[in-house]
């Protein structure tokens, strides 16, 4: 079965409580280290909306100087053991909403937001409308940071299939045998700042070994 957003949302629900595997590769610490001694800083003083939170490895680390900070995910499964991580006390909240309409967070607005490992499972062609929509929940000066996979041959699952509008898929295994195909694209810094155009104020690419890394201001 080609890959869709709702067999990847089942995927990721029947993966989630053992997701964080793919945080365990020793060759991927070193970056893992560097991201999260920075991650803090953008947000300090800051109402933030995470995007596709996920079993929330992430939001201990970005959320500890923030003034509040709303997770959101599609899946109750991955933010059932979000909940359960060492969360800065007063800060963190949850709320199931879907990434592309986020119509669930109502009137919230918000001056800072976060996507960790959501860009590359987005579609090409649904990238404008999302960014649009996330946009949108932000105050003009807002700051956006989000991070994601590069590709190393040696650490990466192969490139299965790319399709006619560019977008490249990966095979996955998960412990009950099943496979699963998986929407996963890798951009490069000049197609995420070309996607971002003039919305996006001073961007910033810090290209790690396996990650990278994009923090932008919000015209």
């Amino acid at each position: 079965m080609n890959a869709t957003p709702e067999s990847m949302q089942r995927y990721y629900a029947q993966r989630a409580a053992y997701y964080e595997r793919v945080y365990d590769k020793p060759e991927r610490q070193d970056d893992l280290r560097a991201m999260k001694a920075w991650l803090a800083a953008p947000f300090a003083g800051r109402c933030v909306l995470e995007i596709a939170c996920g079993t929330g490895y992430w939001t201990p680390h970005t959320a500890e100087r923030c003034t509040s900070w709303l997770a959101t995910d599609i899946n109750d499964e991955v933010m059932a053991i979000a909940r359960g991580k060492p969360l800065p006390a007063g800060k963190v909240s949850f709320q199931r909403a879907d990434a592309y309409t986020l119509a669930e967070l109502g009137d919230a607005r918000f001056d800072a937001a976060f996507a960790g490992c959501w860009w590359s499972h987005v579609a090409l062609d649904r990238l404008p409308a999302w960014l649009d929509t996330l946009h949108a929940r932000l105050e003009p000066g807002a700051r956006v940071v989000m991070l994601d996979n590069g590709f190393v041959q040696t650490s990466n699952l192969p490139i299965t299939r790319r399709d006619a509008q560019g977008n490249t898929y990966q095979l996955r295994t998960l412990d009950d045998g099943s496979t699963h195909e998986v929407l996963k694209n890798f951009p490069t810094r000049d197609e995420a700042f070309a996607m971002l155009g003039p919305r996006a104020r001073d961007p910033q690419w810090l290209a790690l070994t396996h990650y990278w890394v994009l923090s932008y201001t919000l015209a």
